[in-house]
This record gives structure tokens, C-alpha cells and sequence, in this order.
């Protein structure tokens, strides 16, 4: 009987290890706002629920401490490599904001985010936060837990997830980075591309007029402006650029489980 309830406790725990993992690194879940003790308490709760509705009467765990110590760290890759592969998106989408900023002239214009603990320009601060809001209207932080519990029924506990298709899977991820950040960005580089075509022949046109003091108080204006109007169409194409990545997630999690 002590067997079986050590067994059941080093279970529960590589469980555990998993889903913190993922709480520390995936999108809302690892934000500084939320606090350790929450993360710690939830994971705890939903590896008990996990431990009670997955099999794991055929799985062979020995109670050396070396053993449990390297499923422990096989679990918390695992973990890591899911909760970091949502944050992607947010990678591109805080891109594209640092892009949209340099053009519009607001790159000095830094703030702070306590939540991620990092420094950007207001643009790219606004459009991470847009993003984040449509997280969690399209029940993204739902998907992440729906994904920790797919995960037990394709990866076993304590398998080494780190192969060539996942290598294969998180260069393609991070790649698209840059690609999504310009697809995002373009209205606005394109609109500021050919204002700066205008600037450039106006002051050929009028050297006397210092074109500097004149076209930035209007980029300015007239960037926040265009922002404004493509808020909408960057809703949208959020709300279809996130719902594609929890398919690519769920890629993942099989390529890790091969």
C-alpha cells in the first residue's frame, strides 16, 4: 500500500512539473500579474484532476531519486517547449508595434510593462495588449489547458520530447516571427512610405522650409490616425492569426509525442 501511494505522489508530481512549466511560460498564464502562489495552487488542482482521469497503470517508475530527477526535467522541457511556442505570436505582434513606432516617430517613447517586465514604445505596448484582449475573448487561456491535458494522452510521462521534427516545428515558429511583424506593420509602412516620398519632394521643392519641424507633428498625427483605422482589421486578423496557432500547438504536441 505505501508502494502504491508513493508511486501515486511521484506521479502527481511529474504531472505538476508540466503543468508549471507551461504556466511559467506560456501567454497570461506567466504574466507577472498573476501571482506564484495562484499558478502553484491551479497547477496543483488540475494534476490531480489529470492524475484521476489518465491511465497510468502501465507506467514503470522506479523510486531512485536519479530517475525521478531526470523525468523531472524531461517533464519541465516539455512543459517550457509548449507554454513558449504560443508566445510566437506576441513576439510578432510586439514586432510590429516596435516597426509602426519607428515610422510614426514615437520610438523614443518608451513605457514600461509590469506584466512582462519589458520596455517597448507605446505602439507596440497597445497593439501586444490588443492582441492579449483577443486571447482571452477567443478563450485562448481555455485552449492552453485544454492543451496541458492533450499533452498526457501523447506524450508520456518522462519521454524526451526534444526531436528534429520539434527542432523543425520551432524554426518554422520563430521564422514567421518576422514575417507576421511586416504582414502586420505593412498598411502602415506602406501609408509612411510614400509620406516620406512626399517629404523628400517638398524639400527639394522648398529648401527654405525646414521639413523636419513641419512633417513631424504629422506623421504623428496622421499615424495615430491610420492606426485607428486599421484597429478594426487588425482585430480580425489577430483573432484568425491566434486560432491558427492553437492548430500549429496541437502539431506540436504530436511531433513531441513521435
Amino acid at each position: 500500500m505505501s508502494n502504491i501511494a508513493v508511486t501515486d505522489f511521484i506521479i502527481v508530481f511529474l504531472i505538476f512539473l508540466r503543468i508549471i512549466a507551461v504556466f511559467l511560460s506560456a501567454p497570461v498564464f506567466s504574466n507577472q500579474a498573476i501571482p506564484a502562489i495562484a499558478k502553484v495552487f491551479m497547477a496543483m488542482i488540475i494534476s490531480y484532476i489529470i492524475f484521476l482521469t489518465v491511465d497510468y497503470s502501465k507506467l514503470n517508475i522506479n523510486a531512485d531519486l536519479l530517475t525521478i530527477a531526470l523525468f523531472g526535467i524531461k517533464e519541465m522541457i516539455t512543459g517550457f517547449i509548449i507554454g513558449f511556442a504560443l508566445n510566437f505570436v506576441f513576439y510578432a505582434v510586439t514586432s510590429a508595434g516596435v516597426l509602426i513606432g519607428f515610422d510614426i516617430g514615437l520610438s523614443m517613447a518608451t513605457v514600461f510593462n509590469p506584466m512582462e517586465e519589458t520596455n517597448d514604445n507605446i505602439i507596440s505596448q497597445t497593439i501586444y495588449f490588443l492582441a492579449m484582449l483577443v486571447f482571452l475573448l477567443i478563450n485562448g487561456h481555455h485552449y492552453i489547458i485544454t492543451a496541458i491535458v492533450s499533452s498526457f494522452k501523447v506524450i508520456p510521462l518522462g519521454k524526451f520530447t526534444i526531436n528534429l521534427p520539434v527542432y523543425t516545428i520551432l524554426v518554422k515558429y520563430s521564422a514567421a516571427v518576422f514575417v507576421i511583424a511586416v504582414k502586420i506593420a505593412a498598411p502602415i509602412m506602406v501609408s509612411f512610405f510614400l509620406i516620406h516620398i512626399g517629404e523628400g519632394i517638398i524639400a527639394r521643392v522648398i529648401p527654405q522650409m525646414n521639413i523636419f519641424f513641419v512633417a513631424q507633428p504629422l506623421s504623428i498625427g496622421l499615424g495615430l490616425f491610420l492606426l485607428i483605422l486599421v484597429i478594426p482589421v487588425y482585430t480580425f486578423f489577430f483573432k484568425h492569426l491566434l486560432q491558427g496557432f492553437e492548430t500549429n500547438l496541437l502539431e506540436l504536441i504530436k511531433a513531441m509525442g513521435a
